[in-house]
């Protein structure tokens, strides 16, 4: 029976199955929204402020509306004036209500002034060259250190608001939040210290540069309602935030969500949908957008640039007694995503050294400044703070004299500790213990730390950092899976959690097909669509195969209840004597048994509804993934340049779902963290305008650039996940940008603390 059993549930947990989508991308099927969009959709262009900060005194769009093909020119007269936040989270949103979606004042260059739509890209284009627009030019702030409690106002509105006041947000101080989180008595632990690390690290605002770009098409479905296809990480977010932008009920608004060009948070924020249905709106014309790739690095949501100031103390024997760090963040124009990507700058970092620690304190800042609003990006904050906070433990091997890998060995969270600095949180499982040691394995650590000599003259050095990131919002986030037995024995799963290329309708088949003990091809799932969807809250903090998984898991074990009921009817004996076999429902005697597909059929010929199930599933803690990351530079003292030549990771995410596809998902965040460490440098000029706007002057790395890369998986168990599983989105951006900078500590002894490492830092640094 075992075998059989193990035969039925191939593709199951655990098993490397090929994503679900993958015929379908290959074979260049109509996926994705330009594909499926009408034909007939008006293009839809934004004229852009070229200010940093403005009011439009005079905007005449006379000759504009008289163009060939215009349908609509929209000003800030023509539109709601209610205001909004683009983020997609959980209502009540923490990100402040600032945002129209046409405003007389004008925030950053970008910022959009006037909407057109026209039959094609070409009239729209020319159309904006025919409006005129007389500005009042206001001064700017660019720079964050200088944005809180400034004379100059960005958001003096009188209806700004905060729906959540915890957050300490004061527009007429130009702050977005405030905070702080404590345990212990900080100072005086640091007094006893006999080492402290006192330094300053910062990070740049890095672009997600998904392959897809922002893009959105809308129309007016069959009941007059508002129907918006997007590529979208969070579709029940978006109804909302439209919705609210609109001035319209929700009950009005419908987003469907086709496959996703890629997101990586950057879709977690709702940029473009507002302007295609407010043009459907005033035409009654499907409308459709899509941003230019200048205009998604220029007008987007990429990373909160963060600047980290860290106190940690230790004593000569290497025990970390306290850390105390501040971090202030510049969210740009716009509060979206401000006040919770600062929050986990401290609370995903601080907390990995809890083992010896008798004191943390936390507090933060988040300012508007007039530059681009930014967003939500993979590792949402636990990036920069990671960066800070491995940055000075790393500075603090170096002045104990002490390997860093075994500084950490002794100070690492164990499992089963308290987490004073993850919420009060348990480790419940944890294996980064045996992480660093397999990480020190894979790379040579023994025999390559601290750096060697190459006979080319370049040196080699190696470096280390950890990560820790959650599985989930606890408390807060919550998925739903509805799943129903087709009459011909097959299952639909229904989900409202969105793959946006990560392979999560695949993960949640397999764990559907490992309750339901069949195989995965026997799961068929439906995207999303607001309309007939379970609610989710959307793909984002690295919740899905967390929250959403355990969705499946009760899901699954509901619907099993019910066939075994129904089945024991058909059979004639009650559910206590019938046997659940994956394909059929039998007696436990083994006398009889009756196939799933007999079971529907004659349940429906019976006149009863579909048999099915639907729960919903959240979590009260949010367990967090561990990993170690070892780098291996090669640094030309000569040039100063830099090159990983070898990366390996180990990641401690509980039970792994699907090898191959966690494999390539830590491979491509390891890339990403390679971009950010070394190559990714966003550029404005004293206007205030983003000139790093293509991938000419924004580089991110190639095929070419990319190491030697191996990942390897530390299980654990974790008690509250599906199967065991925690999650594995987020985390493993993190650890590149430190490991990377001690290497080249180590490599040549130039210590860089504001990312990106470039050639000219490193010399600059050896030359002092």
């Amino acid at each position: 029976m075992m075998d059989e059993r193990k035969r039925r549930t191939i593709g199951g947990v655990g098993d490397p199955v090929p994503k679900k989508d993958a015929p379908a991308l290959l074979s260049g099927k109509p996926v994705y929204v330009e594909d499926i969009a009408p034909r007939d959709c008006l293009c839809v262009k934004l004229m852009h402020s070229p200010h940093a900060h403005a009011m439009i005194e005079d905007i005449d769009v006379s000759r504009a509306v008289k163009a060939p093909g215009v349908h609509c020119v929209l000003t800030y007269k023509d539109v709601p004036s209610c205001r909004f936040t683009q983020a997609g989270q959980t209502y009540p949103e923490f990100s402040p209500y600032d945002r129209l979606i046409l405003d007389r004042h004008l925030r950053c260059v970008g910022d959009p002034v006037a909407i057109v739509a026209a039959e094609t890209e070409r009239q729209a284009l020319a159309a904006i060259r025919l409006i005129r627009v007389s500005y009042s030019v206001l001064p700017a702030i660019l720079d964050a250190e200088q944005a809180l409690d400034h004379s100059v106002l960005i958001h003096p509105e009188e209806n700004w608001k905060a729906l959540v006041p915890e957050c300490g947000a004061d527009n007429r101080r130009n702050l977005i939040a405030a905070g702080e989180d404590k345990e212990g008595d900080v100072e005086a632990e640091l007094e006893a210290c006999d080492i402290v690390i006192d330094r300053t690290y910062s990070t740049q605002a890095n672009q997600q540069c998904m392959m897809e770009t922002f893009r959105t098409y809308s129309k007016i479905d069959a009941y007059g309602r508002l129907e918006i296809v997007s590529s979208t990480q969070v579709p029940f977010h978006v109804r909302r935030i439209v919705a609210t932008a609109l001035d319209i009920p929700k009950s009005r608004v419908r987003v469907v969500k086709p496959r996703i060009g890629g997101g990586f948070g950057a879709k977690q924020t709702a940029v473009c949908e507002v302007y295609p249905a407010i043009v459907t709106l005033k035409t009654g014309r499907a409308a459709m957008i899509v941003y230019t790739r200048e205009e998604s690095m220029t007008l987007s949501s990429p990373r909160h640039a963060m600047r980290m100031h860290v106190r940690l103390g230790a004593m000569k024997d290497g025990t970390i007694r306290a850390i105390d760090m501040h971090t202030l963040s510049n969210s740009g124009a716009y509060g979206e995503h401000g006040p919770t990507t600062v929050g986990l700058s401290g609370h995903k970092s601080i907390p990995l050294y809890t083992h010896n620690m008798k004191a943390f304190r936390f507090a933060w800042h988040t300012v508007y400044t007039n530059t681009m609003s930014a967003g939500a990006y993979r590792g949402y904050g636990a990036t920069q703070g990671l960066f800070a906070v491995e940055s000075a433990v790393n500075e603090l091997a170096h002045e104990l004299d002490m390997d860093p890998s075994v500084l950490r060995e002794k100070n690492i969270v164990r499992q089963g500790e308290r987490m004073p600095a993850y919420y009060g949180e348990t480790a419940d499982s944890c294996a980064v213990d045996r992480c660093i040691a397999r990480a020190k394995e894979m790379i040579g650590w023994e025999q390559k730390y601290p750096a060697r000599m190459m006979e080319n003259g370049h040196i080699r050095g190696v470096g280390m950092a950890l990560a820790m990131q959650g599985s989930g919002i606890s408390g807060v986030d919550t998925g739903a899976v509805m799943i129903r037995l087709g009459d011909d024995g097959m299952y639909n799963m229904s989900i409202g959690a969105t793959d946006m290329g990560t392979g999560c309708d695949t993960i949640l088949a397999q764990m559907a097909a490992q309750s339901l003990e069949c195989p995965v091809d026997n799961i068929t799932v439906h995207g999303v669509d607001t309309d007939t969807s379970p609610y989710d809250c959307g793909s984002y903090a690295s919740s899905t195969t967390y929250v959403t998984g355990m969705a499946v898991v009760k899901t699954c074990e509901e619907l099993r209840k019910k066939i075994m009921r129904v089945g024991a009817q058909l059979l004639g004996c009650t559910e206590d004597d019938v046997l659940f076999e994956g394909d059929c429902v039998q007696k436990a005697d083994g006398s009889e048994r009756i196939a799933l597909a007999k079971i529907a059929e004659m349940h429906m010929l019976a006149g009863y509804e579909d048999i099915s199930a639907c729960v919903s599933s959240g979590s009260p803690v949010s367990p967090p993934p561990f990993m170690c990351g070892c780098a291996e530079v090669d640094v030309d003292p000569m040039t100063g340049e830099v090159q990983v030549v070898d990366y390996a990771a180990v990641v401690d995410c509980g039970t792994v779902i699907n090898p191959n596809l966690a494999s390539r998902q830590t491979e491509g965040g390891i890339l990403q963290g390679i971009g950010m460490a070394l190559y990714e440098r966003p550029s404005m000029d004293h206007l205030g305008r983003t000139v790093s706007n293509s991938f000419l002057q924004y580089k991110i790395p190639a095929r070419i650039d990319a190491p030697s890369i191996r990942v390897e998986f530390e299980p654990s168990y974790e008690p509250s996940g599906p199967f065991g599983a925690k999650s594995i989105g987020e985390i493993v951006i993190n650890t590149p940008s430190p490991a990377i900078a001690d290497a080249v500590y180590h490599a040549c002894g130039v210590r860089i603390r504001d990312l990106p490492i470039t050639s000219e830092k490193v010399l600059m640094g050896e030359r002092e």
